[in-house]
């Protein structure tokens, strides 16, 4: 799938160029103001860097195709810029986007990760990249996922195995892995991602990066291949919490083609960037659900890292509150998950509407084809064997309601702005292995908020010299993202956990 690109040299004599290192969105749009850097600069330096660092050096893997016309988008971008200059920029102008390969871009394949949907091209923009071509933002790759978005471990038969940047022995989290992989090593400067259960929250957690799965209903699924739409949103998988509400304050809206986001229109505030405050925390009480964390030795790294960061939170001023309610995460994922139940009628649904020249037109075609990763290949047989249960399905969607009632009493008793565990129990796992103990299915069965922020990392180990990234969970309510990022983005300033990996250093 991928589109060839080669590093361009800097001339002799031409001044520093701006670093995409860990560039923000506030940064780029203060260089292209004061004449130091073109939508189409930005956009070529992060192509050198994926040039650079995805196939070859350490080899992450984490982009399936580059937008063969991302450049040219660029160019129009600045042209317009040039013929206007004094009109402000848009909100995301010039800012180079990686979007994970199940979001449909105009004129690029759709794969998923799968090799039978190679030749899925697409006619038109998903709704939220739409909302982002319109704020100014070039699309410039898709990203590699686990196939079909149906693993945490960011493997297909399309772009093979995606390492994590800050050990390329582990995994990147997933299924939303590609485009955090990319985020973490500054090939684009904003990703989007998908959440069905973890898919979001759990590639930021392994890659010290931010990550939000919003209220189901504030940001459309349309152009989305499916899992399970009681549970799948799109979301940001971005460096900063900044970044992250600069993007929802463009992508978070009602969209006719999912009629769930008519729950949204009433709950937007003006500006979600507007809710980022250094102070945030003070006042705010915030519950520490005790049983979401590890008790044994596997448990020490993320525990201490957590201890030190939540020891941060408190300092400015938050009063945490020990949760000790005996809610067990593993036990919700087994008792309350929908997705495989819905997975062969939504993709169903989907399959049917692709072009002629796609092979397969349901999930049976697919397994018949018999060309998907070998992790997979369990799911869709156990998806077939579930769509059939719907009894069992009904108790699950009651258990659900059950939970969103019981956490909206927790919250309402204890007075809480929001509950905090570690994303996931143990560290992201190495390659080869599954997923584990992993904390998102409290907004995934519910259809609730959560925003992920780097906590810290494990100490370092031979083959992580920074250690292992590990993400801090807030959760809250309905609606209540604002009240999350503030509160994410004063921890976030006060803990200043986020680095860069050492596998991917500036070029310039």
């Amino acid at each position: 799938m991928k589109t060839s690109y080669q590093p361009a040299p800097h001339g002799p004599g031409q001044h520093a160029p701006f670093s995409v290192v860990e560039a923000t969105v506030a940064g780029a749009h203060a260089a292209m103001r004061d004449g130091t850097l073109t939508a189409r600069q930005l956009a070529s330096r992060c192509l050198d860097r994926i040039a650079t660092y995805d196939q070859r050096g350490p080899a992450l893997r984490s982009i399936l195709q580059v937008n063969p016309q991302a450049l040219e988008e660029a160019d129009r971008i600045d042209a317009t810029a040039a013929r206007n200059p004094s009109q402000a920029l848009a909100p995301l102008q010039g800012i180079p986007v990686l979007v994970k390969d199940n979001i449909e871009c105009a004129g690029m394949a759709t794969t998923a990760g799968a090799e039978c949907l190679r030749d899925n091209r697409s006619a038109n923009d998903a709704f939220v990249i739409q909302r982002l071509r319109e704020a100014g933002a070039v699309v410039l790759a898709k990203t590699n996922l686990h196939e079909l978005a149906s693993g945490g471990e960011t493997v297909s038969t399309l772009g093979g195995q995606t390492l994590n940047p800050y050990d390329l022995g582990r995994t990147p989290g997933g299924s939303s892995g590609g485009t955090a992989a990319g985020i973490a090593a500054s090939f684009g400067v904003l990703g989007i991602g998908t959440d069905g259960v973890n898919s979001i929250r759990s590639p930021a957690s392994a890659n010290s990066l931010v990550g939000l799965r919003p209220t189901m209903g504030l940001i459309s699924r349309a152009g989305l291949v499916p899992c399970g739409l009681t549970q799948d949103t799109i979301g940001p998988i971005t460096r900063t919490v900044a970044d992250t509400a600069l993007m929802l304050d463009v992508i978070a809206g009602y969209d006719p083609a999912d009629p769930v986001t008519s729950e949204g229109p009433g709950h937007l505030p003006a500006s979600y960037a507007a809710s980022l405050d250094r102070d945030g925390l003070r006042g705010a009480r915030i519950g520490v659900l005790r049983s979401f964390f590890g008790s044994q030795d596997v448990h020490r790294p993320v525990n201490a890292v957590m201890q030190q960061a939540l020891a941060v939170i408190a300092a400015q001023g938050a009063e945490l509150v020990d949760i000790e309610d005996a809610i067990s995460p593993d036990a919700l994922l087994a008792s309350t998950l929908v997705h495989h139940y819905e997975m062969e009628r939504d993709l169903d649904a989907y399959l049917s509407q692709l072009p002629p020249g796609v092979p397969v037109r349901s999930m049976q075609d697919i397994i018949a084809a018999g060309g998907v990763h070998p992790s997979v290949a369990g799911t869709l047989a156990t998806a077939v064997a579930l769509s059939e249960q719907q009894a069992e399905y009904r108790e699950r969607m009651q258990r659900q309601h059950t939970l969103r009632q019981w956490l909206r009493d927790l919250m309402a008793r204890h007075r809480l702005d929001a509950l905090v565990f570690p994303h996931q129990r143990r560290l992201v796992v190495p390659i080869g292995e599954t997923q584990a103990e992993r904390n998102g299915v409290l907004a995934s069965a519910t259809g609730f908020p959560a925003i992920v922020i780097p906590a810290g990392f494990s100490a370092p180990q031979r083959n992580a010299p920074q250690g292992v990234p590990v993400g801090l969970e807030f959760f809250g309510l309905p609606f209540t993202e604002p009240v999350l990022l503030r509160l994410a983005f004063a921890a976030e300033q006060a803990l200043l956990a986020r680095r860069p990996p050492h596998s991917t250093p500036a070029l310039e």
